[in-house]
């Protein structure tokens, strides 16, 4: 009697914490809500960029941003964040022209400043295959040549 309570108790285990690891999803789910949402765009010489920032109540970011080049295929990708103090940090995972199957992955930095979005240029390095900004290294915002502007969203 005692080993048939024992499996039952080993058997019940795996439930009881699928049960109470879903509830945690959820509260997640309904905590980490869209709270607000801004379109962007921007344009330079011969090129334009359009941008969804998705702000949520956990302070993560997400978005999309799509870069039309006048004379190479555009980019278009899902952005993932955060905002530290003014600036947004985010990894921008898109896709070239009309290649679906090869996806590249590029930090990006904006500076919000008086309502705009101003994209910065700085050195990136490569360990394992994921890229980031390099530590030390300053993010330069006047050498960008995207500076985003809130648009109504479509």
């Amino acid at each position: 009697m005692k080993k048939k309570f024992a499996y039952l108790v080993f058997a019940i285990v795996p439930f009881v914490y699928a049960c109470s690891s879903s509830d945690k999803k959820t509260e997640t789910t309904k905590a980490d809500s869209v709270i607000n949402q801004t379109c962007y765009a921007s344009a330079f010489e011969k090129d334009s960029a359009a941008m969804i920032v998705k702000t949520m109540a956990s302070g993560k970011v997400t978005g999309s941003l799509l870069i039309k080049y006048g004379d190479k295929p555009q980019n278009n990708g899902g952005l993932d964040g955060k905002f530290h103090g003014d600036t947004l940090l985010v990894d921008y995972r898109f896709n070239t022209g009309g290649d679906t199957t090869k996806a590249f992955t590029n930090p990006l930095a904006f500076l919000k400043k008086d309502g705009k979005l101003i994209m910065g240029v700085a050195q990136i390095e490569t360990t394992l295959g994921r890229s980031y900004f390099v530590k030390g290294k300053p993010i330069n915002y006047e050498a960008g040549k995207f500076t985003f502007v809130e648009v109504p969203c479509k």
